[in-house]
């Protein structure tokens, strides 16, 4: 199955099954494999070193002592560097959209955009490395002079998904080089292929040994264990699920580690009877239903008046109708495949439980019995508050319609959650959206629009969903430690 996947690619290079530690390619402990599935066929496409705590370690220290003149080197140096890389990255955007496609697999269509916005986040950084400013503090004495500087945290430990392979890693690893720190990445077990692509192009940029690190190993307790531990690492970055992130919080207390957390949603879309439908269907299928529903800020809970409410779910049915779930190797797939069996069958049980709550299939709702891990998309309806499938994150192609009459009850719909992530408006009166946009209790809001996320933006979330930003000039912070210089005798 490996050579298959290596017979579609331009530079077969690119195609690593070791990781990549202090720039050199490395098999596991004792050469043990973990094997990497295609969601689309199930079959094996590649197997990976398998790695652990005590190859973390070493990782981590080597990052550590590349970090020493990296952090010295000027930021137009470290620029150059990441422009360098950022080019390969988009050269090789065909084979680097196979090779994602092949193990998460979304249609190429969809690894091709993610490639370009993997891209971005590494030239946006490259240019804000450069803008890492300071202060001149005025002070009540005459003598003394207070000046604040930005230096890089340290050694960053970052643990990626497997939703967007690419973009997740670049977004942090990015502007973690950026101001001179050095990254130990553990990418998730289902997709590391894409990651070490990245750090083979990396190297290629001439991205110095032991900046970036990718280890790979299907035991994420012990790999993260050591992350978070190890008193070298000074900040752990992580996206995931919330539990997960508790646990990782928890973990990194015990050495009082900066963090930052980009955890799970419970995303809605309020959509008002005065909404444009012909606006609304576009931006719902795309929060909805692209990766397959497997994004953090996919929509969960569409709430729509009731004025249009069964116009809404009409013109739904018909959008979805048009859909082809298939492998990214067929031209005509649409949408893509679930991660995992696992996850195919917590979506069946999800919905399964929704309709013994009372809920409406109005199409969709079994499970595939072919090959793959595919689940229809499907749309529920005669939904309300008090279901279990209010309060959960989906994760899949499950539109869950609610209805509402009164602005306050939709804010409260919205609201009636722990997370905090995205959120998305449909409105033509440009008082509700501005007034609505304030009350959300979102970290993101989009009105009109589900398209938000760009290089240029703050992502992230309050609440269970997250804490600190990434993205856009706030994305620097959580990677550099203030300090402050006081200089006295100045009058001397």
């Amino acid at each position: 199955m490996t050579v298959q996947l290596i017979d579609q690619l331009s530079d077969r290079t690119l195609l690593k099954q070791q990781a990549y530690v202090n720039g050199q390619w490395l098999d596991g402990n004792a050469n043990t494999t973990f094997a990497v599935i295609d969601p689309a066929t199930e079959q094996v496409i590649a197997n990976v070193a398998n790695l652990g705590a005590a190859e973390t370690r070493a990782a981590i220290e080597s990052a550590d002592l590349a970090m020493r003149d990296w952090r010295q080197q000027a930021p137009k140096t470290r620029s150059d560097l990441l422009e360098r890389w950022c080019q390969l990255i988009v050269d090789n955007t065909a084979d680097l959209a196979i090779i994602m496609s092949a193990e998460q697999g979304k249609t190429l269509a969809e690894s091709k955009g993610e490639i370009a916005y993997s891209a971005s986040f590494i030239k946006w950084f490259a240019e804000e490395g450069k803008r890492v400013y300071g202060d001149v503090i005025p002070t009540a004495q005459t003598d003394r002079r207070g000046i604040v500087i930005k230096q890089a945290i340290g050694v960053v430990g970052a643990i990626t998904p497997w939703n967007f392979p690419s973009a997740m890693i670049t977004r942090k690893v990015g502007p973690a080089l950026a101001v001179g720190c050095a990254v130990v990445l553990k990418p998730a077990a289902e997709t590391p292929l894409s990651a070490l692509a990245l750090a083979e192009l990396a190297d290629r940029a001439g991205i110095p040994a032991g900046l970036f690190n990718v280890i790979t190993g299907d035991d994420a307790v012990a790999i993260g264990g050591e992350l978070t531990s190890h008193t070298l690492v000074k900040k752990i970055t992580f996206t995931g699920s919330t539990p997960v992130g508790k646990i990782l919080m928890a973990q990194c207390a015990q050495t009082v580690k900066r963090t930052s957390m980009e955890l799970g949603g419970n995303a809605p879309i309020v959509i008002f009877d005065d909404a444009d439908l012909d606006l609304v269907i576009p931006g719902v299928i795309n929060a909805k239903f692209r990766n397959s529903g497997q994004t953090c800020i996919s929509a969960n809970r569409l709430i729509v008046q009731e004025g249009i409410y069964a116009e809404f779910v009409k013109r739904l049915n018909i959008a979805v109708s048009e859909f082809n779930f298939g492998a990214y190797s067929q031209s005509d797939s649409t949408h893509g495949p679930l991660i995992t069996a696992k996850a195919t069958a917590n979506i069946d049980a999800k919905v399964r439980q929704a309709i013994a709550d009372g809920a409406t299939v109005v199409c969709g709702g079994k499970a595939s019995v072919a090959a793959g891990y595919y689940y229809p998309a499907t749309i529920l309806t005669h939904l309300n508050d008090t279901m279990a499938i209010f309060k959960e994150e989906i994760f899949g192609p499950v539109a869950a319609v609610y209805s509402f009459s009164t602005e306050q009850q939709a804010l409260d719909m919205a609201n009636d959650t722990v997370f905090g992530l995205a959120a998305y408006v449909y409105t033509e009166n440009m008082r509700r959206s501005w007034k609505f946009a304030e009350a959300l209790e979102y970290g993101m809001v989009g009105i009109n629009e589900t398209a938000i996320s760009a290089e240029i933006v703050p992502f992230g979330g309050v609440k269970e969903s997250g804490q600190g930003r990434e993205g856009s000039k706030y994305g620097l912070d959580d990677y550099l430690e203030i300090k402050y210089i006081c200089m006295g005798a100045m009058d001397k």
